[in-house]
């Protein structure tokens, strides 16, 4: 992977290395070319802003069918984790464990609703996570670089390509399919219209270490694998003979796998978020204005507040607290031995 050099928005000079990090974290001052990150608001302006920003997803049609599905998972795994714990006495007649109480038969009824409601996110999403997969193998295989290309156009919020970092900080969609530049094709996504917008601060981020792609595509494949094995069990085998350890792991090791996915592209996403930029609504736009005015200082970072200083490595080691320890003592010593000279001169 190429070296995490970004390039500046007024001058062709590269910035590279912790010390531009740190500088751009402790940023109070707008960037060259004059973008601020929104500021930091309090948690009655962030609910407020969640809740308009979720209004207008349930009102789309994909997220009202989302909203209902969530609130589905949430219900039934509720009332699952509620019979696991006993909570209903009234069901465990003749007794709580009895294979043909009212316990046990609720159990099974959540577990088959709740299995069929993964599979509609395990095997609904088969046409595009094998389709990753398939680019993904075309470029580790058989080293196809348009393989590679057509992911960074799918994943465009958190994947950078190596050398992506070198393009011109004004290169977006519109100049990669008017073939504006003389960029390398392969620092580019494709199609053309996939490419990643150009940053908002002038800095673009560095490239992904392409591991994490590996580590995302899998994770959401294995999810459909282990998904399938689930309904194996949950439809193959009725519920006297099915093993009671089946069930549970299965659940437990698909939801993990699609978790730990889901997070490493947010946690990426957020990274290129905190180099590259967000929008900025007017009203934070004139909000910033007024405290530029009234002299308030606003940390110019994702966050908007100031970032705790990291002490470095060096000094938080036994070996370290040990060299310290005998420098010390060296000192005295050498202080000793001066006071000795003196005194026999």
């Amino acid at each position: 992977m190429a070296a995490d050099h970004r390039s500046s928005s007024d001058t062709n000079l590269t910035r590279g290395g912790t010390s531009s990090k740190t500088d751009d974290a402790f940023r109070t001052e707008p960037f060259d070319n004059g973008y601020q990150f929104p500021p930091k608001h309090d948690w009655k302006e962030a609910t407020m802003i969640g809740l308009k920003a979720s209004w207008k997803f349930v009102i789309t049609p994909i997220g009202f069918l989302v909203t209902i599905y969530g609130l589905n998972v949430v219900a039934w795994g509720g009332m699952l984790f509620l019979l696991l714990c006993n909570a209903s006495p009234a069901m465990c007649k003749p007794t709580c464990n009895d294979i043909n109480s009212p316990r046990r038969v609720w159990i099974e009824i959540d577990s088959q609703i709740l299995n069929a409601l993964f599979c509609v996110t395990g095997f609904g999403t088969i046409p595009w996570r094998f389709r990753d997969l398939y680019y993904l193998l075309q470029y580790r295989l058989q080293k196809n670089e348009m393989g590679l290309r057509r992911l960074a156009g799918i994943n465009r919020g958190w994947l950078r390509l190596a050398g992506s970092q070198d393009l011109p900080v004004t290169f977006g969609p519109a100049e990669a399919e008017n073939g504006i530049g003389n960029a390398s094709t392969s620092t580019l996504a494709f199609p053309p219209k996939k490419q990643s917008d150009a940053p908002l601060t002038g800095i673009r981020a560095p490239p992904t270490a392409l591991w994490k792609l590996d580590f995302v595509i899998w994770c959401m494949v294995w999810n459909t694998f282990l998904q399938a094995v689930l309904s194996g069990f949950m439809w193959g085998m009725n519920r006297y003979d099915r093993p009671s350890w089946s069930t549970g792991l299965f659940v437990a090791l698909a939801c993990i796998v699609a978790a730990a996915g889901g997070i490493m592209a947010f946690i990426e996403g957020k990274h290129v978020k905190s180099i590259e930029g967000v929008p900025v609504t007017e009203k934070d736009q004139v909000r910033l204005a007024k405290d530029k005015e009234a002299g308030v200082t606003h940390y110019n970072n994702i966050k908007g507040v100031k970032p705790k200083e990291k002490k470095a490595d060096e000094e938080k080691g036994l070996f370290h607290r040990k060299d310290k320890h005998t420098a010390a003592v060296q000192v005295e010593e050498d202080a000793i031995g001066e006071g000795v000279s003196q005194v026999v001169r």
